[in-house]
């Protein structure tokens, strides 16, 4: 039998999204999922803005905890690193709305100073965004990054993959929301999971980290009319268009709108 003494390096995707976990005070609430986003230098957290208030269902948490890895040998060392989302009283993340109405997609910035030493950070740049709507054709095979119901590997706390497909025309706002639909089996805990597709010519400043993105998912679709005993339900999936992260971490986002 042979013993494998050092993991085979994994792909930076699966250290791109990191496990969130939300918290009142000490009290573990919920578990989601989401993504390291650069722009200039400054380092930011992104994830589905119902997952830091959810103001219908009273969810309300005042800080977030993420998981860090330590070693890129050795995917067992890792930590977890506390942000608080709120600063004497003002929300520290940063959300958008458009014509359509809110975006639940929230930003939260942080501190490279702060973060634990050796921690290992995969981040998506504006590099990374989707932005010519002809790449993405009908049959694209995309994936959602995530922890299915804080499903996830334990021992080296990577997230896992979901396959997914276009289920709306790329570009095309649906309902004119600022979102597109995917055809993917999901659960709750992977809001804010980022969609991604692979990039077949990586750049110079995408060679690192060889996926396109193209969407924050955020929700099951469903249909209010369903009968929950006769009809299935739809499968599909809201994922928000991932350009608004232009938008959230600009120095003055002119289109986002201050938390309340």
């Amino acid at each position: 039998m042979t013993t494998i003494t050092s993991p085979a390096p994994v792909d930076p995707l699966f250290l791109a999204a990191p496990k969130v976990a939300t918290f009142l005070g000490d009290r573990a609430l919920t578990n989601a999922s989401g993504f390291f986003f650069e722009r200039e230098g400054r380092l930011h957290l992104v994830t589905s803005r119902h997952v830091v208030i959810d103001e219908d269902s009273g969810h309300q948490p005042d800080r977030i905890e993420v998981t860090l890895h330590l070693d890129a040998a050795d995917l067992t060392q890792t930590t977890g690193f506390s942000v608080p989302l709120y600063a004497d009283g003002v929300a520290t993340w940063r959300q958008g709305r458009d014509s359509g109405g809110e975006i639940d997609v929230a930003v939260l910035a942080l501190e490279r100073a702060a973060l634990p030493p050796g921690a290992i950070v995969r981040a998506f740049t504006p590099s990374h965004l989707q932005t010519a709507y002809s790449a993405v054709p009908a049959d694209t095979s995309l994936l959602v990054v995530g922890f299915p119901l804080g499903f996830h590997d334990a021992r080296h706390h990577l997230p896992v993959l979901r396959h997914a497909v276009i289920a709306s025309p790329f570009g095309v706002r649906f309902q004119g929301e600022g979102y597109f639909l995917t055809d993917a089996r999901t659960h709750r805990g992977i809001s804010g999971a980022p969609v991604v597709m692979r990039d077949a010519a990586p750049s110079l400043a995408t060679a690192a980290l060889p996926w396109k993105l193209l969407g924050v998912h955020s929700a099951r679709l469903d249909m209010g009319n369903r009968d929950q005993v006769l009809d299935e339900s739809l499968g599909l999936n809201c994922a928000w268009y991932a350009d608004i992260l232009l938008t959230l971490t600009g120095p003055s986002p002119a289109a986002a709108a201050a938390p309340t």
